[in-house]
């Protein structure tokens, strides 16, 4: 029963995917679905990954790490994603564990994951959060910040800035996200003109309330959990660790 339901919701998912993209004469092909799995179980995952979604994101280290434990050899097939705020005492933790961490926002956060991933070996591949709501709860560096920012993160060579990532103001209707979401692709080419060196890539914008005007608007990531697990509540897990 869980997979066949979570199958459908994955069909669903990529079919408005795909409309959204054509509607704006894109490929549906250059937006990657990324399942949120922030209390998520295992098994509705893999369900999930039987219908060909490759890419889960995570908003806690510690949670996925536990799943990661929990899924052994299967883990390595999945593409990981830190996708909530990442604090600097659990960088270590994340590095290498994670294809790409989205929410770097600041230069020191940089510098450690930089530190990190050069003391591993590795070049890990991260977005910069921009906060384009100005909202004090939440991560990312302001826009008239950003600039400064993407400058500093060039002589992180072990970090590398793949993109931009935003969370727009919670609305009851998606219209009202997306000015953020065309916000963030006009500042992205404007950092990419300004910024010699910077190249950016990949947009993470919208979620399973608004993934469609952000597919229309430019996203290449889209961060889609209830739109496919249900709400949190039914797919909740027991505590990770």
């Amino acid at each position: 029963m869980i997979a066949r339901e979570v199958a459908r919701r994955v069909a669903e998912v990529r079919d408005r995917i795909a409309r959204a993209a054509i509607r704006a004469g894109r490929d549906p092909a250059s937006v990657r679905l990324i399942a949120v799995t922030k209390g998520v179980e295992l098994e509705a995952m893999s369900a999930a990954a039987e219908a060909g979604v490759a890419e889960f994101g995570e908003n806690r280290v510690q949670e996925a790490l536990a799943k990661m434990a929990r899924a052994g050899s299967t883990a390595g097939r999945w593409t990981w994603h830190l996708i909530g705020r990442l604090q600097t005492n659990k960088v270590r933790a994340a590095v290498g564990r994670f294809a790409v961490i989205h929410s770097v926002d600041n230069l020191r956060l940089g510098k450690a994951i930089d530190a990190a991933a050069s003391a591993a070996g590795i070049v890990q591949r991260v977005l910069v959060q921009v906060n384009l709501g100005d909202e004090p709860q939440k991560g990312g560096v302001a826009a008239s910040g950003l600039r400064s920012l993407l400058a500093d993160l060039l002589r992180c060579p072990h970090a590398r800035v793949d993109g931009l990532m935003t969370i727009p103001p919670a609305a009851s209707d998606p219209e009202q996200a997306r000015p953020h979401f065309r916000e963030l692709r006009r500042l992205g080419g404007e950092m990419a003109r300004a910024v010699p060196g910077v190249t950016l890539a990949d947009y993470s914008m919208g979620m399973s309330g608004d993934f469609e005007a952000a597919v229309e608007e430019g996203a290449t990531m889209v961060r889609v959990g209830s739109a496919i697990f249900g709400p949190r509540e039914r797919a909740a897990v027991r505590a990770a660790g």
